[in-house]
């Protein structure tokens, strides 16, 4: 199951970022599509990418002048999370595939449980995402995209990177600005090695977005509490730090279905409530 799932995510990161142009030419793709949110996190200053991330286009809806936000915006990731919830993380996340591939690399491995630290998400998407392009602004009423601009390390990896290696003005306008991000994104690959999926875990926005879906969207991990033995292989095997047979609708569960392929006695399923509960299967 995982490697049909890292193969799923390798092939829906490639038609995301499909402009295969714009790597050449070091250009990005200004076309109509640029309107669309992509599910997951993915630049829109990629060269390849014709669409938006939603992270950016939500804080191009708060800090512009006019006060007015954006339904479509809103509406796009709400439907994500509706349908989905973090199964978006799990499968079409270009960055959270970067995350899995370089954990998949041979190190002593930390295993990091339920802790405090998931909250810090949030607390990014309330303050990066959402305050201080409303509150912070210049003297045209404008304000800057907080979170892509200081922290998002898939911005640095996917548009900052490949844009000045193929940009030598780009290289030469390079600050301060870009050596904090690029050390933001060397301290993400190095955790990213021995901690699975750091950024997915404590820092994305897009993951606390999506994460309060988790309980009402349409795709759902559920439990047959009858059939359940609380054998705790569930919890052993979820690099998430989520024990399935006490919270299936966890946040953090990005439905990767691991869980669902050890349990022993078959009481996980992933699929749509409605057909789930046809079978007679209870949701956590």
């Amino acid at each position: 199951m995982s490697s049909r799932r890292i193969a799923f995510q390798g092939v829906t990161a490639i038609l995301q970022n499909s402009w295969f142009a714009g790597f050449l030419r070091g250009r990005v793709w200004r076309g109509s599509s640029k309107a669309v949110c992509v599910p997951g996190l993915n630049c829109y200053s990629c060269p390849g990418a014709w669409g938006s991330c939603p992270i950016g286009s939500l804080q191009a809806v708060f800090n512009r002048a006019s006060d007015r936000i954006s339904l479509y915006v809103a509406g796009l990731i709400g439907l994500f999370g509706v349908v989905l919830g973090r199964l978006v993380c799990g499968w079409l996340c270009p960055f959270g595939l970067a995350q899995e591939l370089l954990y998949h690399i041979r190190s002593r491995k930390v295993r990091v449980g339920p802790t405090r630290l998931r909250y810090l998400k949030y607390v990014v998407l309330a303050v990066l995402v959402i305050l201080m392009p409303l509150l912070v602004r210049d003297s045209f009423g404008v304000g800057d995209p907080w979170f892509c601009k200081l922290v998002c390390p898939a911005g640095t990896l996917e548009a900052a990177l490949p844009l000045m290696a193929l940009n030598a003005s780009l290289r030469g306008a390079a600050g301060w600005l870009f050596a904090w991000k690029a050390t933001l994104l060397v301290a993400t690959v190095a955790a990213s090695v021995v901690v699975y999926r750091p950024f997915c875990r404590f820092v994305c926005p897009l993951g606390a977005i999506y994460g309060l879906f988790n309980r009402v969207s349409f795709v759902q991990l559920t439990l047959n509490k009858d059939t359940c033995t609380h054998c705790g292989v569930c919890a052993d095997v979820c690099k998430m730090g989520v024990d399935p047979s006490v919270h299936a609708t966890d946040p953090e569960c990005i439905r990767c279905s691991d869980c669902v392929a050890v349990c022993p006695v078959h009481a996980l399923s992933l699929g749509l409530q409605s057909s789930q509960r046809k079978q007679g299967t209870t949701t956590n």
